[in-house]
């Protein structure tokens, strides 16, 4: 089955929709309330003011990767890695938010975030094949998942254990 190609601006919506899909449901699990606040932080966390303009610019930056990787692939077998590299890629970024906001287990959330850090990598050495650019763009997102799981993980260290009741 081939996939028809319709409209060239179908993709960049596509993918436009699904980044803010993605990024609606991460900061709907997201909860700054009073258990946040009374975590001990460690002294080189952003600021909070920083983490919207940082993930709007990564999901702007992987959305425009996603559109490059699926036209510049050759087969429909392709397209269909783009796409499930995506979703997967997705649903673990939802999730560390999930784990981390709303269950309030940051220990869970940095198991996670292996995962979630491959599910950058591979679409960036996947890409790579027939895409440079889209492997170029996810870069800062792969840097920024990098920062957060050892900030992840300096919050788990200085706050732990979790899950007491």
């Amino acid at each position: 089955m081939t996939m028809r190609r319709s409209s060239p601006w179908l993709p960049v919506l596509g993918a436009a929709a699904v980044a803010i899909l993605i990024a609606s449901l991460g900061a709907t699990m997201t909860d700054l309330g009073p258990w946040y606040q009374a975590l001990k932080k460690p002294s080189w966390q952003p600021p909070g003011w920083l983490f919207g303009p940082a993930w709007t610019l990564i999901f702007a930056l992987a959305a425009a990767s996603g559109v490059i990787a699926w036209r510049n692939a050759t087969t429909d077998k392709q397209r269909e890695w783009v796409i499930g590299l995506f979703a997967i890629n997705g649903t673990l970024n939802v999730l560390w938010s999930m784990l981390f906001f709303r269950l309030q287990r940051p220990d869970w959330a940095l198991i996670e975030v292996a995962l979630l850090w491959l599910s950058v990598l591979v679409p960036i050495i996947v890409f790579a094949r027939y895409a440079k650019t889209a492997s170029a763009l996810l870069l800062p997102y792969l840097a920024w998942v990098t920062f957060a799981a050892f900030l992840n993980w300096e919050i788990v260290r200085l706050n732990a254990p979790f899950g007491g009741g």
